[in-house]
C-alpha cells in the first residue's frame, strides 16, 4: 500500500455518567476497527497468493516495496517453515520480503519473523475519523476529481514531486486509472491557473472500509493548509462511496498534526517490516 504519510490524538470527552460502560464500548470499538482493517489490508491484495498464514500480494511491473507485501491471518501463528516459505515466495519474483500488518491483531507473527532476520522498519498510526471537521479554504487553490487522463497525469505528476520520485511512468498512470475504474477515487488539487500542487486518493472500498493514501502536496505549496484540504474532501468522497470507515496512515509527527486538524485519531499501528 503507499502511506498518506506520533502525535497524540485530542481526548475526547465522555457524555454520560456510567463511565466503566464507556469505557467497555470504547475498548469493544477499537478492537472492532482493527479487526476490519486488518481484514481490509488482506483484501486489497490484488491477485493474492496464499504462503501458509499469510495473503501476498506482488506486483509484476514494480519492485516498490510499497506494491509487494503480505498480510497475516488475524491470530496467525506461523511456523519456521512458514516463515521460510514465505521468504521463498518473495525470492522467487525478484521481490524484498516484507510485511504490512496490524500486530494486534496478531501479536504472534513479529517474533516469528524476527527469528528469521526480518527487522522493523516503522510502527505507524492508524487513523480513524469519527468526528469531521471542515478546515479553512485556501485562496487560490481548488480540488477537482481526477477522472481524465490530463488530470490523472497532473495529480500523479504532482504526487510524485511531493514525495521526491521521478515523473510517473506509464505503469503508474495505468496504476491510477485501473483504481479508478474499479471504484476507488483521485484527487487533484491545483491552483486556479491550472498548476498541479498535490492530490490523495481512495482506495477501492471494501466491506466499508477504505484507505486514504498518497496525500501530498508539492514543497512549494507547503503550509498552506492544502494537505488538510485534501484529507477532509477525500472523507467526503469516501463516505459518498460507501466507506463508512476511511482510515489513513501517518508516516510522521507533522503528518499526524495535520490529519487531527481534520477530525482524525490515532486507533491503531501498523508495523512495516522486511528482511
Amino acid at each position: 500500500m503507499v502511506p498518506a504519510r506520533s502525535a497524540s490524538s485530542p481526548m475526547r470527552m465522555l457524555t454520560t455518567v456510567n463511565l466503566d460502560a464507556d469505557v467497555k464500548a470504547s475498548v469493544h470499538t477499537l478492537d472492532l476497527m482493527d479487526t476490519q482493517i486488518a481484514s481490509y489490508l488482506r483484501a486489497g491484495r490484488r491477485d493474492p497468493v496464499r504462503v501458509g498464514p499469510f495473503t501476498v500480494g506482488f506486483s509484476e511491473t514494480s519492485d516498490n516495496p510499497y506494491r509487494n507485501y503480505a498480510v497475516p491471518d488475524d491470530n496467525a501463528r506461523p511456523t519456521a517453515e512458514d516463515v521460510a516459505a514465505l521468504i521463498a515466495a518473495f525470492e522467487a519474483r525478484g521481490r524484498t520480503p516484507r510485511l504490512e500488518y496490524l500486530p494486534s491483531a496478531c501479536p504472534s507473527v513479529q517474533p516469528a519473523l524476527e527469528r528469521a532476520g526480518f527487522v522493523e522498519e516503522g510502527l505507524l498510526p492508524v487513523m480513524t475519523v469519527p468526528t469531521l471537521i471542515e478546515p479553512p479554504a485556501v485562496a487560490g487553490v481548488e480540488l477537482v476529481a481526477a477522472d481524465s487522463d490530463d488530470t490523472i497525469l497532473a495529480m500523479a505528476t504532482a504526487l510524485n514531486l511531493a514525495y521526491d520520485e521521478p515523473p510517473p511512468t506509464e505503469a503508474d498512470l495505468t496504476s491510477h486509472k485501473g483504481s479508478r475504474d474499479r471504484g476507488g477515487y483521485t484527487l487533484l488539487a491545483r491552483s486556479t491557473d491550472g498548476e498541479p500542487v498535490g492530490g490523495g486518493l481512495i482506495t477501492v472500498p471494501i466491506d466499508g472500509v477504505a484507505e486514504l493514501a498518497g496525500i501530498g502536496v508539492v514543497p512549494s505549496w507547503r503550509r498552506r493548509g492544502i494537505a488538510a484540504l485534501i484529507t477532509h474532501r477525500l472523507v467526503q468522497v469516501a463516505h459518498d462511496l460507501g466507506a463508512r470507515h476511511p482510515f489513513l496512515m501517518a508516516a510522521d509527527d507533522n503528518a499526524t498534526r495535520v490529519y487531527t486538524r481534520v477530525g482524525f485519531e490515532i486507533t491503531g499501528r501498523v508495523l512495516h517490516i522486511s528482511r
